[in-house]
């Protein structure tokens, strides 16, 4: 896959600052796969389509609206991204690249990102929350393979602390503050969009997978490099391929989410209010 179009990154940028001139938060949420009703409780500011967006369009995916919210809650600001696009839409990594460059572009400090995940660690219930601590990028490909742009910093990042103790250590005050408890572990990022194997799951949690998905990573990976704190947070909406009862369906995910939304909602209000 080809790198970021700085072209493309660039157009789309220049429509954001068009569409919310003079506006400012520091804070930006990526949602995932039914992750966007969690904006629902929160002041809406103004808002604007993805596919109004040079280069970014329309998720493909359900549960996934489509929508860029500059929100507020308690006098804090927040850009929410309700959804995202994925590497398996095979539309290349600019699509991917663009939320993560907007933030580079605007002053965004601290990035949330939030995706639904199949739970590999065997102590996991479906439904519980998961601090992302580290990740396993097994998706084959790398949004910075190719020619190098100054926006993701230096050519060859260290990716040692990539969701570092500030951020994790503030997802625990949040859930704290809501009463909500948590998990952590290693998120286990595959290609798709298929699925994996039981074969597969035993390997990745033998390499240590807690979670499998398909997303994060990428946008991890770029909002660290161009120095963003980056914050992680995956719900159990599934037990992976081999130790799931049933065969595994976005149906499950979508439906684990909606009967988890009061849970999430208190975790990233307690989040955004934060300073």
């Amino acid at each position: 896959m080809t790198p970021p179009h700085p072209e493309t990154l660039e157009q789309a940028n220049r429509h954001f600052q068009k569409t919310f001139a003079g506006l400012h938060a520091e804070k930006a949420i990526i949602c995932g796969s039914g992750w966007s009703g969690v904006t629902d409780q929160l002041k809406v500011i103004k808002t604007l389509s993805f596919s109004e967006i040079p280069g970014l369009g329309s998720p493909g995916v359900v549960g996934h609206r489509g929508e860029l919210a500059l929100c507020e809650l308690a006098g804090e600001k927040v850009w929410i991204f309700k959804g995202r696009r994925h590497f398996y839409e095979g539309e290349g990594w600019t699509p991917i690249a663009i939320p993560i460059y907007l933030c580079a572009k605007n002053g965004v400090k601290e990035l949330l990102l939030t995706n639904s995940a199949g739970a590999v660690n065997p102590g996991f219930a479906v439904g519980d929350l998961m601090i992302i601590t580290d990740h396993f990028n097994a998706m084959g490909d790398n949004p910075l393979v190719g020619e190098h742009q100054e926006i993701w910093g230096p050519r060859f990042p260290d990716l040692s602390h990539t969701y570092g103790a500030a951020g994790q250590t503030k997802i625990a005050t949040a859930a704290r503050s809501a009463d909500v408890s948590l998990q952590q572990g290693v998120y286990f990022a595959t290609r798709g969009p298929v699925y994996e194997t039981p074969a597969e799951v035993r390997a990745w949690k033998t390499l240590g997978a807690d979670a499998v998905g398909m997303s994060t990573v990428p946008e991890a990976i770029l909002a660290h490099a161009a120095g963003i704190q980056v914050s992680g947070i995956s719900c159990m909406t599934n037990f992976a391929a081999g130790i799931s009862p049933h065969p595994l369906s976005h149906e499950e995910v979508t439906e684990t989410t909606a009967k988890t939304m009061p849970k999430m909602q208190a975790l990233l209000r307690a989040w955004i209010e934060i300073s």
